[in-house]
């Protein structure tokens, strides 16, 4: 049986992803703000705990992405690469070295929910819109002044939504989700009471990486209550600042760090 991951088939064609290095080239909006640590705290299993600094940071990222296998067929067939997400990330710290970690994301395919199963990523199914820019015609381009606007929803509610304003180039794209993340990979039992078959705390990050500038912003952001949703408790308590930048990134696998210690069921 082939594939890297379900289905397995005599060929591995239908297996919903290939095997890495994965290559992602994308637009990035981010917000960052300031909510309650102890926000933050909940959702730090252990071991992990809060950063020293700034605990309470937050980082809202939108993305639109195109993602390929080494091959990069994926490219030519852009149904097979073409996603976005919105997700949350806050940093934590293990050991004394300070992480990030995503809490939430959502994404608008099957085969990027796969790919986070993988990784540690609590992905979930949304309807992620970002505007994108462009050098021709009324959308936006990259320059002092631009606005774009993002917005989230999941299961039929809206969950966020920000206008950004750039005002500048900056030499940084944030701080929250500049760190190796920390994440965790579960999987239940298949016998009921019998806890977590798999339960591995992992590090991962970018084998490779570039990006052009880094444009500063201002943002008007809001998160919406949703009956099976928990984004609005990480509620805005301060402004930090708003990003847009274009990347690309390899990534390629990750490191154990920890297995059979976080007591999640």
């Amino acid at each position: 049986m082939r594939g890297y991951f379900y289905p397995k088939t005599a060929t591995g064609a239908s297996s919903l992803i290939p095997a890495p290095p994965w290559h992602y080239s994308g637009d990035l909006l981010t917000v960052e703000y300031r909510t309650d640590p102890a926000r933050v705290r909940e959702l730090l299993p252990p071991p992990l705990e809060l950063a020293p600094e700034d605990p309470g940071a937050v980082a809202l990222i939108w993305a639109d992405w195109q993602s390929c296998s080494t091959s990069r067929e994926e490219l030519l067939d852009p149904v097979r690469s073409q996603y976005k997400e919105a997700f949350a990330v806050v940093r934590c710290s293990y050991r004394g070295r300070t992480y990030s970690r995503c809490v939430y994301i959502w994404v608008d395919k099957d085969f990027a929910i796969a790919r986070g199963l993988h990784q540690g990523y609590p992905k979930k199914l949304g309807s992620i819109h970002l505007t994108r820019p462009h050098p021709y015609g009324p959308a936006p381009r990259i320059e002092a002044g631009a606005r774009f606007g993002a917005t989230l929803a999941a299961a039929d509610r809206r969950l966020a939504e920000a206008v950004v304003t750039l005002r500048g180039e900056s030499e940084t794209n944030g701080f929250v989700n500049g760190h190796p993340m920390a994440h965790h990979r579960w999987m239940p039992a298949i016998e009921q009471g019998k806890g977590l078959a798999l339960d591995e705390l992992i590090e991962s990050g970018a084998k490779a990486f570039e990006a052009g500038p880094a444009w500063r912003g201002d943002a008007d952001l809001e998160l919406f209550e949703a009956p099976t949703e928990e984004l609005a408790r990480l509620e805005i308590h301060e402004p930090i600042a708003a990003y847009y930048r274009q990347v690309g990134v390899t990534w390629d696998g990750g490191t154990l760090l920890e297995s059979g210690t976080s007591g999640s069921e």
